[in-house]
């Protein structure tokens, strides 16, 4: 998306303040989803900093995009805080909308923290503020003075919201698996769920494992989260066995993990869910299934196209 105001031959302070904005847009966009979940949210947190920043970029600011990342911040945090007001109004559980790291594989941060949708879910519970702290310091590695003056406070208080957010995510998130330990439980997984094997599904799963699915309450959903291991297991299998007939299967990578993209098997291919799992050392600990069609359809678009049609199983 474009920003706007633009003519076609904008003065030259215009013409740098807008070089200045776009050499920026990725990273700032990857810093308001991770805040909000959503990318059609992020973008629009972005495109909203245009106008305010086309108005001072000419007026003797040294660091363009820490002065944007500053602007981008806050502006996300004013939207988060509208974003939880609807979302408490949200017909069944919530999800983050995935993302096509394929196509966007930095997502405009030197790192990969705080992108996979289980912690995005996990920063659901801190505070705006904890939020912001946590994404600055883990995904785009600020320091505690450039985050306190990010966040207009002090550095003391900056490394109190980053502890407190580290340690509300730390006891959820446990220890990531290895590569080669996230692919056995993933080839595991979709094979006993492919084979309608309830009880080896049930093994590969952690005991307090969790499966969420979000409709919007626009399509078919379970309405709260799934907790343990057999109720999962056998929601797992239950889901297949309801939406299975007429599907086929798509790998792709959501923010930055293995997936798979549920789609009709016709000429249309249309999007039917994206299946995700939270996959630690001890085994499978959360299975999120995104079927709301507005999170759906930029990432089926753009996985699609990257896939080339490419089929696969689950």
């Amino acid at each position: 998306m474009t920003p706007e105001p633009r003519s076609e031959k904008p003065p030259a302070a215009n013409t740098a303040a807008l070089t200045a904005f776009e050499n920026a847009r990725p990273r700032l966009t990857g810093l308001a989803y991770r805040m909000l979940g959503s990318w059609a949210e992020a973008e629009d947190v972005v495109q909203d900093a245009w106008p305010r920043w086309s108005t001072v970029a000419d007026s003797g600011i040294d660091n363009a995009e820490a002065y944007l990342t500053t602007m981008v911040t806050r502006l996300a945090l004013t939207t988060l805080d509208s974003a939880r007001v609807r979302r408490e109004h949200y017909v069944g559980p919530w999800l983050p909308e995935p993302v096509d790291t394929r196509a966007d594989p930095t997502l405009g941060a030197e790192r990969a923290e705080a992108l996979d949708l289980a912690t995005l879910l996990l920063l659901e519970r801190l505070s705006g503020p904890e939020r912001a702290a946590v994404v600055l310091r883990e995904a785009f590695d600020y320091d505690y003075p450039t985050l306190a003056e990010t966040l207009g406070t002090t550095e003391a208080a900056a490394r109190q919201l980053v502890s407190r957010g580290r340690r509300a995510l730390d006891g959820p998130r446990r220890t990531r698996a290895s590569d080669a330990e996230h692919h056995r439980l993933l080839t595991a997984f979709v094979a006993a769920a492919q084979g309608g094997d309830l009880a080896a599904l049930e093994s590969i799963l952690t005991p307090d494992a969790v499966a969420i699915s979000d409709g919007g309450g626009v399509v078919s959903a379970a309405r709260r989260p799934v907790h343990g291991a057999d109720n999962v297991a056998r929601f797992v299998l239950g889901v297949l066995e309801k939406f299975g007939n007429g599907v086929r299967s798509v790998p792709v990578m959501a923010n930055g993990d293995a997936a798979f993209l549920a789609v009709t098997d016709d000429a249309d291919a249309h999007p039917i869910a994206l299946w995700s799992l939270d996959i630690a050392a001890g085994g499978v600990r959360g299975v999120h299934i995104v079927r709301a069609p507005d999170k759906l359809a930029r990432f089926a678009r753009s996985a699609l196209s990257q896939n080339g049609g490419l089929s696969g199983h689950l």
